[in-house]
């Protein structure tokens, strides 16, 4: 059951067990259609999704609900290290209880790379009648030493550049954010993380966008997709990096508008 009044356009916070979840919901309110779930990347949070919960939920006619998770935004710090499953525990623990705060009856999961992983997860771990289908953004379900290399020019950019300030716009604890999604990648066991096993449990139709520049990710990462999954689509964007939401912006839109207009009918 819902706690949480469903006021469009208007930011507000989830009390979900003692922590406080930076959150905003657009459109129409549950119980009238189904909602688009929108899940952030690894160093994202509800602002730096800009106008994509507008436009989606102007593009489809469905409620689209965004926030940030802990220890990003403005929602409850964490301690750090983050545990190195810590997308497992966000998408087998805290995802369900964000649904059910809000009262979300028919979900589609929208994430971009970290949330994507999100995303895929919660897919493979629930057999979950409420669920409509997922859109992964720039997904990834192993670590590439292509990836980890980006990452780690971003801690030298984190530590030495301008990542920093322009990072401490969006969170309120910007070390925290950045350090607790690096450190845990960059942790030599991470090279042996992956979740491309929950793929083969989906029962839902997937849509996953990627862009072939991705300094995170490669085609890789879809080919793994299309060898487990049972219904996918793909759209691959030529001269495109780790956000097509922003970088192919009007392709992307218009692919994740089309794929929820259709698993929500």
């Amino acid at each position: 059951m819902t706690s949480h009044a469903w006021t469009p356009g208007k930011a507000g916070f989830l009390d979900i067990e003692g922590a406080r979840l930076e959150f905003a919901a657009f459109g129409p309110p549950p119980q009238d259609a189904p909602t688009i779930v929108l899940l952030h990347e690894g160093l994202g949070c509800l602002a730096l999704w800009r106008d994509v919960p507008q436009k989606l939920a102007s593009a489809t006619g469905l409620g689209v609900i965004a926030y940030s998770r802990l220890g990003y935004g403005r929602s409850t710090p964490v301690t750090l290290p983050r545990p190195l499953d810590y997308m497992t525990r966000e998408a087998v623990e805290t995802l369900p209880r964000v649904l059910g705060e809000v009262g979300v009856r028919r979900a589609i999961l929208v994430g971009h790379s970290d949330g994507a992983s999100i995303a895929a997860i919660f897919a493979g771990a629930f057999d979950d009648p409420q669920l409509a289908g997922i859109a992964l953004i720039a997904p990834h379900f192993f670590a590439e030493a292509h990836g980890l290399a980006a990452i780690a020019g971003a801690e030298r950019a984190f530590a030495e550049g301008d990542l920093k300030p322009r990072l401490a716009k969006y969170h309120a604890d910007v070390e925290g954010a950045f350090y607790g999604w690096s450190r845990a990648w960059l942790d030599p066991a991470f090279t042996r993380w992956s979740i491309a096993e929950y793929i083969e449990r989906w029962r839902v139709p997937a849509l996953a966008i990627q862009g072939e520049d991705d300094a995170y990710g490669t085609l890789r990462q879809i080919d793994e997709i299309r060898a487990r999954a049972r219904e996918v689509e793909t759209l691959l964007l030529p001269g495109c990096g780790h956000a097509p939401q922003f970088e192919r912006a009007a392709e992307t839109l218009a692919a994740l508008a089309a794929f929820c207009r259709a698993v929500a009918a």
